[in-house]
């Protein structure tokens, strides 16, 4: 049932009207809730917020489907210009973009100039970037230009996100953990055909949980990224069964869900880190978020009603 529903508001967000109305209402209607601001001066304020209570980030650029070669220019200075800016604010945040973002769908070895520029900025500055994964048509190239400039750069300052969902996947970590790749496991936001992806959600969850044990089992650094709290309390299990250090791991979850449960775990003493979008191109982002926990439509919608 869950699934219908949200394969279903996957489909209606994609309808023209309802774009364009939520594009021009949405951030006073309750996408704020979701996403930091429009802007980068009002982000770092809320990171400097988020920071105060032992959380780090990740900030987040929001858009992809470029298909300009100077959007995607564009987004690459943006990009970079925001690893000075989390320098000169004092900010503890790294940062995220998405391939299609910086021009993947307009030509590879142009997006791999560009996410070149990005990672080596994060190496001057002593940050990192991560790659954010997208629908599956694009995972193999995505994986292809990661793994390249993971071998200039190096796993300090450039990982990856694998997404449970994908059938794939557990080969895709099998193979980065050999490369020692930085990964964010998360579940999938993108509506896939059951040829590629699992359809229930017990399926999806069990993936996750092998995908967490392979890549922590080979020592490599996981970024567990769920809300879900039965996953977080097998986690916190694993890792102490298993002697896993501290610092190969850390839990992420989405600035404006769970924030109540991200302080606890901050507060218990886990590094936890907020992924924090921003930017003016917010609705495929914010849709994703509305399909995932359906709940959320109800926030937007009494939202609307109390204006």
């Amino acid at each position: 049932m869950m699934s219908l529903l949200r394969k279903a508001i996957l489909t209606v967000s994609a309808n023209p009207l309802i774009t364009r109305f939520v594009s021009k209402y949405g951030m006073k209607l309750g996408a704020s809730r979701f996403v930091a601001g429009e802007n980068m001066t009002d982000t770092i304020q809320t990171a400097k917020e988020i920071n105060q209570d032992s959380r780090v980030l990740t900030l987040d650029l929001l858009g992809e489907s470029v298909y300009t070669k100077e959007k995607a220019r564009s987004a690459t200075q943006s990009a970079v210009e925001s690893f000075d800016v989390i320098a000169e604010e004092g900010v503890n945040s790294n940062i995220s973009v998405k391939l299609t973002q910086l021009g993947l769908d307009i030509d590879y070895d142009f997006c791999l100039e560009n996410m070149d520029r990005v990672t080596a900025k994060a190496k001057e500055t002593g940050n990192f970037v991560r790659i954010d994964m997208e629908d599956s048509p694009r995972v193999e190239k995505t994986i292809d230009l990661f793994t390249t400039l993971l071998g200039k750069y190096g796993k300090e300052h450039i990982g990856l996100v694998i997404q449970s969902y994908l059938y794939r996947s557990e080969e895709d970590v099998k193979r980065l953990g050999e490369l020692g790749a930085n990964l964010r496991i998360v579940k999938g936001a993108y509506k896939e055909p059951k040829e590629v992806a699992f359809p229930e959600k017990r399926d999806v969850d069990k993936a996750y949980r092998k995908l967490v044990e392979i890549h922590l089992k080979n020592g490599c650094y996981t970024a567990v990224a769920t809300h879900d709290e039965a996953i977080i309390d097998w986690t916190k299990s694993f890792v102490k069964k298993n002697g896993i250090p501290d610092n190969l791991y850390e839990f992420q979850m989405l600035y404006g869900i769970r924030t109540a449960l991200q302080k606890e775990l901050a507060a218990e003493g886990y590094k936890v880190r907020v992924y924090t979008p921003y930017g003016k191109d917010w609705y495929p982002y914010f849709t994703r978020r509305i399909a995932e926990r359906p709940a959320n439509a109800l926030f937007v919608l009494k939202s609307f009603f109390q204006r």
